[in-house]
């Protein structure tokens, strides 16, 4: 079968820098030293499917094609060849690439006899694909399409959950066990986006193969109605943590939810960044707002005793309603390192029970193989729901 590959190199580029998104920022952000994510991450998609295609799971022994522009755009991420898997070229990535770039080759991977597109890149790029593919005809608009995760945000429902998972129900798909079904394009109105409103639309329909354990969903496109009481309660919580303990500090992730917390404590927290509240120092605490990678690091590593070691500090989360997603989703700032700096049993989800009433799991795509495992290993992550109320929930298998 002939996969068509398409990766956009600036997908994700800013997110450890705390981008709000790449748009028009793979400049700047390659200038601030920030590394390709798509690509590697359609790497490691493609590293699995080898895998799964030389096991027993092929059990008819389905062999697939890749076909794409050799370079950043395709052939660069494509395993060495063997029987199962090969790569076929049909053009080159030119030296700077942009939206219209994507658009040309998808309209040679149709040509070429692509059967589905196996893509890496955020919500901007699926726009890209999906407009394409509906500008060529009929035929072409109902091209089964799987995104590999590598972009700052994805709302869009054709994304599997991890790269592994896109390895996994593109397999599902070579052997012919998934039917395809209509999903939501989504993406924010990015200059809203810049200035800290998040306002999600949908912009169009995509097929892509059906599975909810593998495949993220859209998110929700409406915000739950208020819950004053509930927020107020969550609000009480976190100040009682804040009240006992001087030399806690705080690192807050992104969303509504937390930044209304926030408020409530008197705290004027970003939306869609991260900012962390430092402990009692002089009569007060210092809140550092909006922070990437690197500040995020050099803040965490100074919260030590006199004997250099770590002090008090808890990382708040606010899973993403619809997909669950409480690491991996717009909030590329928590890196790794960042996250074994902060050490996993120091995270604490937050949620109110409206959010949680469709949430069965929540989902964690550090980015990193070895630490999704330790994620794994731990089975449940603790979600406060309420003051002084917590409940455990499970952690979706990768």
């Amino acid at each position: 079968m002939r996969i068509g590959i398409v990766v956009n190199p600036d997908a994700g580029l800013g997110g450890r820098l705390g981008f709000k998104g790449s748009d028009g920022r793979a400049a700047e952000a390659r200038a601030a030293g920030a590394e390709d994510r798509a690509g590697p991450r359609m790497n490691q998609a493609l590293e699995a499917l080898k895998t799964l295609l030389e096991s027993s799971l092929n059990r008819t022994q389905v062999k697939m094609e890749c076909i794409g522009w050799e370079g950043r755009m395709g052939g660069a991420w494509v395993p060495s060849a063997n029987e199962n898997i090969t790569f076929s070229s049909i053009g080159i990535t030119p030296d700077t690439t942009s939206e219209k770039d994507t658009s040309e080759l998808v309209h040679a991977l149709v040509e070429s006899g692509a059967e589905a597109i196996l893509y890496a890149g955020g919500d901007g790029t699926t726009r890209d694909i999906a407009n394409t593919l509906e500008s060529i005809n009929k035929d072409a608009q109902e091209m089964p399409l799987i995104g590999v995760p590598g972009g700052v945000k994805m709302h869009s429902g054709c994304f599997a959950t991890t790269p592994k998972a896109a390895a996994e129900v593109t397999l599902a798909f070579l052997l012919g066990d998934l039917r395809c079904a209509i999903t939501e394009v989504m993406d924010l109105d990015e200059e809203i986006y810049q200035e800290g409103v998040w306002k999600v639309r949908m912009y169009g329909e995509a097929w892509t193969p059906s599975s909810p354990r593998f495949m993220q969903g859209a998110k929700e496109q409406v915000e739950r109605t208020s819950e004053v009481d509930t927020i107020e309660g969550l609000s009480q919580h976190v100040k009682s943590l804040l009240d006992s303990d001087e030399d806690l500090m705080i690192i807050w992730g992104s969303g509504g939810t937390l930044r209304r917390i926030g408020e409530n404590c008197g705290e004027e927290l970003t939306l869609l960044g991260i900012d962390v509240l430092g402990p009692v120092e002089n009569g007060q605490r210092k809140l550092y707002s909006d922070l990437n990678e690197q500040q995020l690091l050099d803040i965490i590593a100074l919260h030590v005793d006199e004997k250099g070691e770590q002090r008090q500090r808890l990382l708040l989360l606010s899973p993403m309603g619809g997909q669950g997603f409480l690491i991996g989703r717009g909030n590329l700032q928590l890196s790794p390192d960042v996250l074994k700096l902060v050490g996993i049993e120091n995270i604490l989800g937050v949620a109110t029970p409206a959010k949680l009433i469709g949430l069965n799991a929540v989902r964690i795509d550090t980015g990193d193989v070895a630490l999704d495992q330790v994620f794994q290993t731990k089975r449940f992550v603790k979600i406060l729901q309420g003051f002084r109320t917590t409940r455990l929930i499970r952690i979706e298998e990768a």
